[in-house]
This record gives structure tokens, sequence and C-alpha cells, in this order.
């Protein structure tokens, strides 16, 4: 997919959901109190941070999109302070200020990037209380492209129906952040951008690709929605769309920090995107990376365009084409991955190993790896093979920060992990044009390469760097 940057200035979002105010107290523990088996945090700085359909929007503010905001606070210091930080960062706030109810605060106690408490300050919205902001509905609706709703469960989305009719009485595309057991409430949206757990607490639990992509379509057809973006932690995204073939995304390998605001910050890039003129492929596209960069973050964060752009582009080869995003994989989506290739014409190069301390005999080999063809697969081999394969000890670095390094290789498409001690039913699975091995052996030494030559393949054994070797590393370390 060729990147154009979208011109984010011209993007008009309205989000309306439920407004909380993040509060972070951070400071140093040195004790444990006298009173109780408790820390005592030595507070040192208190830091205010617009939460739930506010960051939303703080989000959307940060990539340079329009920004217009609507929830229910209370009349208090909590709704001037969250006023205040959104309006500083050009969100135009339209909030239903209720007498009657407290600005939800949720309170969080941090010490040396550690989270030890939450204290939660709310009071459940009475399920008219909603109804104050259909006054506010005209204005805040005019001249916009999209329409968020950011559901929290909290009440301000009582009725989502109302803001899904007038959203579409104006023509703007509705996408729903959604909450609970029941999507039928969300009728007619456009989107729907449900986590793993909220997806499975509608249809039940899924057990394979396949069938995630048979109940998304049957919820899709079911309440009329034209999409659904689940997001799937280390699994990526899958976008299921009506009338479309699933477009799965590999999450982009990187040490995760921090989760929060994840959510928010992918539905705010796919819509800014969208109100950008992009297409939904190109959007969520986006938002994969948002995500990416946002999760490497500690606490409640947001995602500059710069930032986006380049990440994007750090990611995004040349030789990444249109349905397939570089990174670490399940078994399952590389499948998927590979025969997206395939269909294009490209030609698909497999490499396996432990790829425990990655040195410089490794890189020169996958650039070499990579040189046979359009696109590498490199599967490692689980924690429990590599010690069996190279004694207690090993491997040094876990499978998962395994992946993370090699994904970040620009050589490198997809990154997966494989069972057992040989990679041979993965072999027989996905087919790759190419078996690589490096070594100084012929290649009816390579495991699998009867297998790869049974189905018409090729086996191609690469050279190796000399005086490279994980285990020399290790002993050398061991020896200081």
């Amino acid at each position: 997919m060729k990147h154009v940057s979208p011109d984010f200035h011209q993007a008009r979002v309205v989000v309306v959901g439920d407004l909380m105010l993040d509060r972070f107290y951070f400071g140093k523990t040195k004790r444990i109190s006298p009173e109780a088996p408790v820390p005592v945090v030595n507070v040192e700085r208190l830091e205010d941070i617009p939460g739930g359909a506010a960051n939303v929007a703080m989000n959307i503010a940060s990539l340079g999109a329009n920004c217009r905001l609507s929830g229910i606070t209370g009349q208090d210091e909590a709704a001037a302070v969250l006023q205040q930080r959104l309006l500083s960062v050009g969100v135009d706030c339209l909030f239903h200020q209720s007498p009657d109810y407290p600005t939800i605060i949720k309170s969080r106690v941090i010490s040396a990037h550690q989270q030890l408490l939450r204290l939660d300050f709310e009071t459940p919205f009475a399920a008219d209380v909603w109804q104050g902001m259909q006054s506010l509905s005209k204005s805040l609706l005019a001249d916009a492209r999209v329409l968020v709703l950011s559901d929290y469960q909290k009440g301000t989305l009582a009725e989502p129906q109302y803001w899904i009719q007038q959203a579409h009485q104006q023509g703007m595309t509705v996408l729903v952040d959604p909450k609970g057991n029941d999507f039928g409430k969300y009728r007619g949206a456009d989107v729907i951008t449900p986590n793993m757990a909220e997806f499975e607490a509608v249809v039940g639990a899924v057990h394979s690709e396949a069938e995630l992509v048979e109940k998304a379509r049957q919820l899709l057809a079911e309440f009329d929605i034209k999409a659904l973006l689940i997001t799937r932690s280390e699994h990526g995204m899958t976008l299921i769309s009506d009338g479309e073939a699933e477009f799965h995304l590999p999450a982009i390998a990187k040490e995760v920090a921090d989760v929060t605001g994840a959510g928010d910050t992918v539905i705010a890039t796919l819509a800014s995107a969208l109100a950008a003129g992009q297409t939904l492929e190109q959007s969520v596209t986006l938002a994969n990376v948002a995500a990416s960069i946002v999760v490497s973050k500690l606490g409640t964060a947001t995602v500059s365009a710069p930032e986006l752009n380049s990440e994007f582009a750090r990611h995004q080869g040349d030789h990444n084409s249109d349905h397939s995003f570089a990174g670490a994989v399940t078994v399952e989506q590389l499948k998927i991955a590979v025969e997206q290739a395939k269909k294009r014409g490209e030609k698909v190069v497999f490499t396996n190993g432990c790829f425990d301390i990655l040195h410089a005999g490794h890189v020169s080999y996958l650039h070499q790896a990579r040189a046979q063809g359009d696109r590498l697969v490199v599967a490692i081999n689980t924690d429990e093979s590599v010690t069996k394969l190279k004694g207690p000890g090993r491997p040094i670095n876990p499978a998962e920060r395994r992946k993370i390094v090699l994904a970040g290789l620009a050589d490198v498409d997809w990154v997966t992990c494989f069972e057992g001690d040989t990679p041979e039913d993965l072999l027989r699975e996905i087919k790759p044009d190419v078996l690589v091995k490096g070594g100084d052996y012929d290649k009816k030494g390579v495991v699998g390469w009867e297998i790869v030559e049974g189905y018409g393949g090729e086996v191609k054994v690469m050279g190796l760097v000399d005086n490279c070797s994980t285990t020399a590393i290790v002993n050398k370390i061991n020896q200081k």
C-alpha cells in the first residue's frame, strides 16, 4: 500500500462519549507504613490528563485534526481542569454539565514506573441524564465528516441510536468503540472497534482465524454494521468489511510499556484518517502503527502526525505491498499473509533458527536470504526447543524478545514461532518457494529439503560470516 500522508488539518471529527479525568500522583517509595503493610509514597508531582472519550479527542487533536467533543460532566473543579486541558490543544468542548453528578475521576498512584493503586470517583448517571445533550446535537455535528461514539458504559451513550441516526442524516461516517455484550444498540454503525475480549463476549469463544471471520460476518449481517475492526493485542488487528475480503495486520513488534488508552488511539487515528479522505484499509494501517507507538509510552499518551509518519516510513519498505505489514505473526496469520503474497506473484523465502543473540553473522545471512525472493519468513524455535538444542541457560532471550529484534530488521517481513524440534510441519502448511539455510553443508543436510523440493520449491545454502557465533559470544561474556 503506497502511503500518502493524510492532511489531518482538513479533517473534522466529532466525539461523543463518557468523559473522565485521569489523575496521576507520582512519587518515590522508600518505606512501609507503620499503620498498615502498605508502601508510603512521597508525592512529588500531580498530573491531570483527559481520559475516556476525552482521550480520544486528545489523540485526534495531537494528529492535527479538528475535533469537537461532547459528554457529561459535573459542575466542579475536575470539569474545569478537563475543559482547560482540552482547550489548550484546540479541542472544541460542548459539555453537558449536570449539577447532580460529579465529573468522573480515576486517580492512580505511581512509583518507580509502577502503578500501586487506582481510586475511582464516580456516580452512575441516571438513564435520562444524557437527554440534556440533545440540544447540543445540531451545532455539535455541523460540518464534520466522522462521528466517534466512545462508550465506557458510564451512561453518556445510554441511547447510541440517537447519535447514529442524527449523524447519518448529516451524511457522516459513524465509528463506535463499544462496551458490553450487546452490539445491537450500535445497529447501523459504519465501523465498530472491539478488542478481542469484547468481541468474544458477544459471539463466544473464537478458536481459529476462519471462525473469527465467520462470526464477524454474522455480526455484520445481524446488526447492519458495515465493518468490524477487531484489535487483538500481540496478534495485531483484523478488519472484516461487508462484501470485502478480510484484512489482517500483524502487530508491529515492540516492547510494551503500557497499554492504557491504546484503544482510544486506534479509533482516534482511524477516525482522523477517514475524515482526511483515506480509504478504510489505509486508515486501519495507520491505526495499527499508531497503536504500536502509544503502547511503548507510559500512561495515557497520544501520537503526533510526525511520529505516525516517521514510524510508518520505518516499517513500510518498498518490498512491503498492499495487504501484509511486516511484523510478528501467529502461524495462522502467516498462512494468510503468504497466500496473499503468492496471489500477487511474490516469491516467498523461508529460513529458521534460534536467533538467540542477534549478531553480524545473522544480519548478513538474513540479507542474503532476503535477496532470494520478494518476502522473507523467519521461523524461530520455541524456548523449550532452544534449551533442548543448546543446553541449560539458553535461550538468553525468550521467544517474544527474539521476535521483536528480528521484526525490526528491514530484510524480514514476517516472524513466527514453530512448535516442535523442526519446522517441517510449518513448511508443509505454507509451502515457501525457497528454503534457505546457512552453513557449509550440502542442501540435503537442510531439515525439510525433501518437503520443499517435493512440491517444486528450491533449497539454497548460504555462506556464513566467519568468527560470528552466539555460543562464542555467551562464552566470552561468561569468562568476564
